[in-house]
């Protein structure tokens, strides 16, 4: 493929508003996972949330869509300069020729959550002031960041569990290539909600401590929340030294069960590949892979099979899970960012919280990070279902 520029990228999530600290806490190996006091949750878990969403407010012309999924992506989008980047995209380019394309594993579902608890008590219906289009619905984040911006190209949301905000950019990739847009605001939002901590828990998914990748006792996930950004435009003759670009996008859908991985890892498995395939490179010219790695006995071990199987056991590896949580829809989108931060800094983040890494899984998992030259990087995202995305990005070559 003909790589694109991340011109611009940007994260919130618990380890802080923008890359400065976010940068700052993975090179000091800190996490931002704390005992779960979201709402009205009895779960014993960590959960990774964003402080000071509930005191965001939406401009007025934006008020139907109030609810917290959209209160952290405004948040989000207000960092590092993103959104004037946007703007500047659309002055360039023109409002229609600038996509929204977003991730989203459960939108705004807390506002219905909370309308629940204010139906009639006789009739049962909800409170008048609840808007289920501009607030639960999927569609409810692109819809919002479009009318923020006055956007008028394409939107389209992508709902595909935790590869959402990853599968973002090879819509992204594709529309850019057929020449119907210049440029796409990509990413994705999840936020923190009752359906997502009860739901995992219920499945026995969720640890009761901050989860540990890859280690030899992990016992499930700890969920997060994040709003994460890229505007990916076509690259220039001769991008900065520090450009990041995409190079490559591999997608696959294994379909082996509804909530377990393939546990050879076959769809993971399929998606590297084909990133490889796409960018035109080896497994050797990858200096990082940034793994899905969610702390699950299964995932872990179906991805160790995966990545030992494309990449053998001496490419470098992390999940930056055990700093983040998982945050669902927004996962790709985030560890998007992060592998940026890892190409534009030349540093290679530790996993935290793992102390004894499982013998079984034959990676190169770091439990230290790595000061060294690194020209490119992999980011797995897998979902539910099998629906699985790996993104390559890359650093520009020196002029």
């Amino acid at each position: 493929m003909t790589p694109l520029l991340l011109s611009h990228f940007t994260a919130t999530s618990c380890l802080g508003r923008g890359l400065d600290p976010i940068l700052r806490a993975l090179r000091e190996r800190r996490g931002g996972l704390a005992a779960c006091t979201f709402d009205t949750v009895d779960v014993a878990t960590c959960v990774g949330e964003v402080a000071g969403v509930d005191a965001v407010r939406l401009p007025q012309a934006l008020a139907p869509f109030d609810c917290r999924n959209n209160r952290l992506a405004l948040l989000g989008l207000e960092q590092d300069g993103f959104a004037n980047a946007v703007r500047a995209a659309i002055a360039q380019y023109g409002a229609q020729r600038v996509a929204v394309i977003l991730g989203t594993s459960t939108s705004g579902i807390l506002q219905t959550e909370l309308a629940y608890r204010r139906r009639d008590p006789a009739s049962g219906a909800l409170p008048p002031d609840y808007n289920y289009h501009t607030t639960h619905n999927t569609h409810s984040l692109a819809a919002f960041t479009r009318r923020y911006f006055g956007l008028r190209g394409p939107a389209a949301t992508i709902s595909s569990a935790c590869s959402s905000s990853a599968r973002v950019f090879g819509s992204a990739r594709r529309m850019i290539a057929a020449g119907v847009i210049d440029a796409a605001l990509v990413g994705g939002v999840d936020s923190l909600c009752l359906t997502t901590l009860y739901g995992f828990n219920s499945l026995e998914l969720v640890s009761d401590e901050a989860c540990r990748p890859f280690d030899s006792q992990r016992n499930g996930i700890s969920i997060g929340e994040a709003a994460a950004f890229a505007l990916l435009e076509r690259a220039p003759p001769r991008p900065a030294p520090d450009a990041v670009l995409l190079l490559g996008t591999g997608e696959s859908s294994d379909a082996y069960h509804m909530s377990s991985p393939h546990p050879d890892g076959l769809g993971a498995r399929m998606a590297m590949q084909d990133a490889l395939r796409m960018a035109g490179l080896q497994p050797a010219d990858i200096g990082y892979i940034n793994l899905h790695g969610t702390a699950t006995p299964t995932n872990d071990a179906a991805e160790g099979k995966a990545v030992n199987a494309v990449f053998g056991r001496h490419t470098p590896c992390s999940s930056t899970k055990g700093a983040t949580g998982h945050t669902l829809g927004a996962a790709g989108g985030l560890e998007a960012v992060i592998c940026a931060l890892a190409l534009r800094h030349q540093f290679l983040p530790a996993g935290i919280n793992t102390r004894e890494l499982d013998p079984a899984l034959h990676v190169d998992y770091l439990l230290e990070h790595c000061e060294q030259p690194l020209a490119r990087a992999i980011s797995n995202s897998f979902g539910f279902g099998g629906t699985n995305c790996s993104l390559i990005f890359g650093r520009a070559e020196p002029a």
